[in-house]
């Protein structure tokens, strides 16, 4: 079984910080691992469903992983939820910053303020509105099954955090689920319950001490889970396809 994993931060990072892809913890290699097949990962810190589709559609490494590919998992949409006081193209714009003392002082500034613009606003704007997750997801989902129709497809729901850098504020979480849940039952996509897996793994601080990344026992519980989820869709889709 090969798994192409489109993800964020949450795919790659660890207890103590973010790790190579290829890390056998990570869980998208321990999803694959009890599959008994190999991930390939396309990845970035704070990639929403955006992202998500920029690299499939921009990346030639990806293009190639594609007719390699059994299942897409689309492990992205947590990001989009997590509360963003200054729009997307500012706050990813202090990178580009210079001199690099102005770049520094701008981005420790802004992360002075973010905890407390993020109670301030009660938790939105939030990095990518409902709607364009969705409208993200569904594309790259569109595109791979006119591509390669036998790719299968899974999702995540957005997950937890428990992180001060956001003043513990994540309002904009239950409406991202909600519209995730409803575009995945219309476009076929079996979802992930990913708060139910990590919950109190986050709540209780036993992941990363940011409050936001899982340790591994977060990862061990969504990888199994994952496999688990590939395997029901592998046996749904053999029986669909028999006379």
């Amino acid at each position: 079984m090969r798994l192409l994993v489109l993800g964020d931060s949450l795919t790659f990072h660890g207890p103590q910080g973010p790790l190579p892809a290829d890390h056998p913890r990570l869980w998208p290699n321990v999803a694959a691992a009890a599959l008994d097949g190999h991930a390939e990962l396309a990845a970035g810190f704070g990639w929403t469903a955006r992202d998500a589709w920029w690299a499939l559609t921009g990346d030639p490494r990806v293009w190639s992983l594609l007719p390699r590919t059994d299942v897409l998992v689309l492990a992205v949409g947590h990001m989009d939820t997590l509360p963003s006081p200054l729009p997307t193209f500012l706050r990813q714009g202090l990178r580009y910053l210079r001199p690099d003392g102005l770049r520094r002082r701008a981005r420790s500034t802004y992360r002075a303020l973010q905890p407390g613009l993020s109670r301030l606003f009660g938790g939105f704007p939030v990095a990518l509105p409902p709607h364009l997750t969705v409208r993200y997801l569904d594309s790259c989902v569109r595109s791979v099954r006119a591509l390669q129709p036998g790719i299968r497809a899974v999702g995540m729901t957005p997950s937890v955090h428990r992180s001060p850098a956001y003043a513990n504020v994540h309002t904009g979480r239950s409406a991202g689920e909600r519209a995730v849940r409803a575009w995945a039952s219309g476009a076929g996509v079996p979802l992930l319950d990913v708060p139910a897996l990590v919950g109190e793994h986050v709540r209780t601080r036993r992941g990363n001490p940011d409050g936001m990344h899982w340790g591994w026992e977060g990862h061990a519980l969504v990888g199994a889970a994952m496999a688990d989820l590939i395997r029901s869709v592998a046996v749904s889709r053999s029986g669909a396809d028999e006379p």
